[in-house]
């Protein structure tokens, strides 16, 4: 009789043999006990078999994940980790065609393993995942889907297990999962686009959410010797390094996709008003992104800020100080092409953030809704936006910074002139304020500007703008303008040493930078330097200036002297200086006693500097005779005794006379004998309030025939001559334009002369003057008639008259003979 277990045996091994091959091979791999782990002798045979039969291996994908599912249904987790183990070995192997199929099998059961409650199958899942990722696949994929996996791994990094350890170690699997999701999609461009909005929406926020869990603890790098290995595990590093590969890969087309899930997060978490998590997260941005595509994300920041205008001034705030960060990460020229955009939206939110402060509402046409403004967080907020239109100029070359310098220039709003700039809300202090913010701006972008030439940096039409407001009343709008001009003058790094007003016995102590005045700057003093000395003086004028005005016009002075001083504009300047100690001396002006005191100390300080810069030791020692007396008897009139906090000034100065003065008649004649022009050291200083016309802009038609007949009459009739005609060459206009800048000066000079000799010469030269322009002006009327009323020439030639002049024949017409080439 046969036993019944042998009987069992012969039929399993009948059918066993009967089963396929590849089912034979994959069931070996599987010990009896899964603690022993996966047979590898069998599991060779498995891939020998796979890789000699490629057209098996989706047979074997799909029995080895029928097989999976089975264990997983049971709870036979020791099998499910030996599947997975062999999947991963044949995926590994294997590059053949067939992979496709295989692939199908093998995320059919990572997804399997991925929908399980159990974090264990979750993790496995992911690593198998994140194995596949890193193969490169020899074949393309029409229909391969990744949707749920970006979901999943998604759902994962937001994991709220309650056993700590376990939620960490789900919520980096989940982070590894979708950097394995982009790594495997994002090159391939017959997948799904992981850069559609679908999927950044969910993968971003995964990955911010996990950056802001580890905010307090991360962020100080530590080194690969000093780091234990939690902490080079921890979920912030990876996921600040898998954020940055993402970023890294992000193409020209794909920077708004990757940008716009942050601004949202941020946004949905109230992020912007603590400012340190947005800034970090978008210095990982612009470090991470390609550099020529830096302009986009500031592009994007300044479109939210734009979107934003009617928020809290801390979420706006924090919005311009993301901005100022990047600005200054981003390469030089990165703002892109946009660049006075950029610049029209940080002075638009400037402008409405004046609004807001003093209008007190967001929408002043509205009442519903109405948010409460603090004027302290609007004053941030503007201080903010200030700071970040210095960073992005200072990213700026040369001459589109000149251009942003005109670009905000014209924005000031000035009442009469740029009436549609000026705020209706919130009135003239608006303006006022508007005024001083965009001030400020100008001096955030000239700070550190450096050119060799100063014509085109600071051309007519922003410095004449500049100085207009410089004759304001309103104190802080002057030394915004003067420390404006102090930045663009200061090409040397001399500006530091002249902070404060003193007499500096030996100047070279300050081992000041003094170059050669060039041909440029030279051009430029002789087209503005009128304007600025009239400037420097109204500005010692103005009542309201105080300590820190004047210690700025010295600076100023001080500057013009090393930068841009030649010979004549040395002259200038002292007699600017001497018309200052005039001013002061003057009982017209209604100057304050301290104003006046002010200004000796000023005059004082200027020229001890010039005379010790001119090296002529005549004039130095005029100058330090006049101070060592002020010391002795009128120390108020020197700067030592007059810019401090409590200084001692007298009721008056009716004392201020004699030895206590500079002479303009003894620095005349000390500089005469080093050749300094005498003349023009003698005439003194007088502003002119019409500096900004020019002769072809004159008031009066009469004004330019007087000045016409007055050429004429120092030409003589008897020394007429006809000169040959001259040909114009580049050097001729040349010369023309650099003659035609010192016309004004000239013109007044000569105007002056003419006042004076009508005034003092004796009537009888007068009379014989007048006689002479009246005899001159008969003989030009004479040629005039004669030349109109004589005949035309004719061909037929010219008769000689009596007197043995030729005198012209008149010929009819139709008795002229023309040359044959003038008929037709």
């Amino acid at each position: 009789m046969i036993h019944f277990d042998t009987v069992l045996w012969w039929v399993c091994g009948c059918c066993g043999a009967l089963r396929p091959r590849y089912k034979r091979l994959v069931d070996n791999i599987f010990p009896e006990d899964p603690e022993d782990g996966l047979v590898k002798a069998n599991m060779e045979k498995l891939t020998f078999y796979a890789l000699s039969a490629p057209e098996k291996l989706d047979r074997i994908g799909a029995y080895l994940s029928e097989r999976l599912s089975r264990d997983v249904a049971r709870h036979r987790y020791g099998y499910v980790c030996i599947a997975m183990e062999a999947l991963d070995q044949l995926l590994m192997a294997c590059h053949c065609q067939s992979i496709n199929l295989f692939v199908e099998s093998f995320l059919k059961m990572v997804r399997k393993l991925l929908e399980s409650d159990k974090p264990n199958l979750q993790i496995l899942g992911t690593n198998s995942f994140v194995k596949f990722a890193n193969i490169e696949e020899d074949t393309p994929s029409y229909h391969r889907s990744y949707d749920f996996f970006v979901s999943r791994f998604s759902e994962m990094c937001h994991s709220s297990y309650e056993d700590p350890d376990i939620r960490t170690k789900i919520r980096m699997a989940g982070i590894k999962g979708l950097q394995g999701v982009v790594r495997k999609t994002v090159n391939d461009e017959l997948q799904a686009n992981i850069w559609d909005p679908q999927h950044m929406d969910k993968i971003v926020p995964s990955l911010l959410f996990n950056l802001q869990c580890g905010e307090g603890t991360e962020s100080r790098s530590p080194s690969p010797l000093q780091a234990s290995e939690k902490e080079k595990e921890s979920p912030v590093e990876l996921t600040e390094r898998c954020f940055r590969e993402l970023l890294g890969r992000a193409a020209y087309g794909n920077i708004k996709n990757a940008v716009t899930p942050v601004l949202m997060h941020l946004d949905n978490h109230s992020l912007w008003e603590g400012k340190v998590f947005a800034v970090r997260c978008f210095k990982i941005i612009m470090y991470s992104i390609q550099s020529q595509h830096s302009h986009l994300v500031i592009q994007q920041l300044l479109g939210h800020l734009d979107a934003n205008s009617k928020n809290s001034a801390t979420v706006r705030a924090g919005i311009v100080e993301v901005l100022l960060e990047a600005a200054a990460i981003a390469a030089s020229g990165s703002v892109g092409p946009t660049v006075l955009e950029v610049f029209n939206t940080l002075l638009r939110q400037l402008r409405l953030s004046v609004d807001y402060e003093l209008t007190g509402s967001y929408d002043p046409t509205s009442n519903i809704g109405i948010k409460i403004i603090k004027t302290h967080e609007e004053r941030q907020l503007q201080e903010a936006v200030i700071r970040t239109i210095g960073s992005f100029a200072n990213t700026l070359p040369t001459y589109q910074r000149s251009e942003v310098m005109l670009f905000i220039m014209g924005k000031i709003p000035v009442p009469g002139v740029h009436p549609a700039l000026v705020s209706t809300a919130s009135g003239p202090e608006g303006t006022r304020m508007i005024q001083v913010m965009l001030l400020k701006s100008l001096v955030q972008v000239t700070a550190g500007f450096q050119t060799t030439n100063m014509l085109t940096a600071l051309p007519s039409s922003f410095l004449e703008p500049l100085l207009s407001f410089s004759l304001t009343e309103d104190p802080e709008v002057r030394l915004l303008v003067l420390t404006i001009l102090l930045s663009l003058i200061d090409r040397h790094d001399n500006r530091p040493k002249f902070s404060t007003i003193s007499i500096i016995s030996d100047i070279s102590v300050l081992k000041l930078k003094v170059d050669k005045c060039s041909r440029q700057d030279n051009l430029f003093m002789k087209k503005h330097g009128q304007q600025l000395y009239r400037h420097i003086y109204l500005g010692c004028k103005e009542q309201s200036s105080g300590r820190q005005h004047y210690e700025t016009l010295y600076t100023l002075l001080a500057l013009l002297s090393m930068e841009l001083a030649n010979e004549e504009v040395v002259v200038d300047l002292i007699r600017l200086a001497l018309a200052l100690q005039d001013l002061a001396l003057s009982t017209d002006e209604s100057l304050p006693i301290y104003n006046r005191c002010a200004v000796h100390a000023l005059a004082a300080a200027y020229l001890n500097l010039i005379c010790q810069l001119t090296t002529v030791p005549a004039f130095c020692q005029h100058i330090h005779e006049v101070i060592e007396v002020r010391q002795k008897e009128s120390p108020y009139l020197l700067p030592e005794d007059v810019f401090i906090d409590n200084p001692k000034l007298p009721s008056s100065l009716e004392k201020a006379e004699g030895d206590v003065l500079f002479l303009q008649s003894k620095i005349t004649e000390v500089l005469g004998g080093s050749g300094y022009n005498t003349e023009r050291l003698a005439t003194p200083y007088v502003p002119q309030y019409t500096d900004e016309d020019r002769l072809s802009k004159r008031k009066s038609i009469g004004e330019t025939i007087s000045l016409q007949v007055e050429v004429e009459s120092r030409n003589s009739p008897e020394k007429e001559e006809r000169t040959p005609a001259e040909e114009i060459t580049f050097e001729t206009l040349k010369n023309a334009i650099v003659d035609s800048v010192g016309m004004e000066e000239q013109e007044r000079e000569r105007r002056r002369q003419v006042v004076e000799k009508f005034q003092k010469a004796p009537f009888e030269e007068i009379a014989a003057h007048c006689g002479a322009r009246a005899t001159l002006l008969q003989s030009k009327l004479n040629q005039i008639f004669e030349i109109t009323i004589r005949p035309p020439p004719s061909p037929s030639g010219t008769i000689s008259s009596g007197y043995g002049q030729s005198q012209s024949r008149s010929v009819p017409v139709y008795e002229m003979k023309f040359p044959d080439l003038c008929v037709y």
